[in-house]
């Protein structure tokens, strides 16, 4: 029996859909299932992008603290909890196909790390973001301290993770958390829209390397991202996409990619 996850099929885009009311807590359950949907779309050559989302006013309030309240007092069982789900947002992560996120309400904790764990992240304009675990007497355990960093620089992911203010959607996007800010009755299609050009548009094989190019050079010395991005381009070189989209280019025609 689902925790609360839906998937639903739009051409070749996965929409993720998270509906466990009232405020889409991440169980260990919800957890799991997550981590095996990403393993199945990864494995699904039918799907080239993926939509993460939430129903109603949150995108998900985090981890869930009646669940975890119970392992309060064992490190030993904390850090395992920490650990669970910084795999499941590693799987996220590290999905071969674009994944974005329409943030359509509150993004908190676990949730805003989620979020972070897209690739592309859209925000309705009424979304807020945080990540609130300081004021539990915790830290965010999902990856938070770690991808906020790098996402908008230690000072800020500091003053963001001490305070556990929440922001709200137009700062989010001053920052980088994200992307697109739309109006709220538009997410989903803006969303959509975007994950549909992709899949439609673009060379599946190239869009896993983009990835793959940005987000493992991301952290490795210069020289050594510029030997990745170029072992990469020198494998999509010999790709029969490739040559279907620099001859189609030349002759003035749109592509015709086949995902190899």
């Amino acid at each position: 029996m689902s925790e609360g996850l839906r998937i639903e099929r739009d051409g070749r885009v996965a929409i993720v859909t998270i509906d466990r009311p009232p405020a889409n807590a991440l169980s260990q359950g919800l957890l799991q299932e997550l981590d095996e949907a990403f393993q199945e779309l990864a494995a699904d050559p039918a799907v080239k992008a993926v939509v993460v989302t939430g129903r109603g006013k949150f995108f998900s309030a985090g981890a869930d603290l009646k669940e975890m309240q119970g392992a309060l007092g064992d490190a030993t069982r904390g850090r395992a909890l920490a650990e669970r789900g910084q795999r499941t947002f590693d799987q996220i992560e590290g999905l071969p196909k674009p994944v974005v996120a329409a943030v359509n309400g509150f993004a908190l904790g676990g949730g805003m790390e989620l979020l972070l764990a897209c690739h592309v992240r859209f925000a309705a304009a009424s979304a807020k973001v945080g990540l609130p675990e300081t004021n539990l007497g915790l830290i965010p355990g999902y990856g938070g301290t770690q991808r906020l960093a790098r996402t908008v620089g230690a000072a800020t992911a500091l003053d963001l993770i001490l305070t556990g203010r929440m922001i709200d959607a137009a700062e989010a996007h001053r920052l980088g958390i994200v992307q697109r800010v739309v109006p709220d009755e538009a997410l989903r299609d803006e969303a959509l829209a975007y994950a549909r050009a992709l899949a439609e548009a673009k060379s599946a094989v190239s869009l896993a390397r983009a990835l793959r190019a940005v987000l493992a050079g991301r952290e490795r010395p210069l020289a050594e991202g510029l030997a990745l991005e170029a072992a990469l381009f020198g494998e999509l070189f010999a790709s029969a996409d490739a040559r279907e989209g620099v001859g189609a280019f030349v002759e003035k025609r749109k592509p015709t990619f086949q995902d190899r």
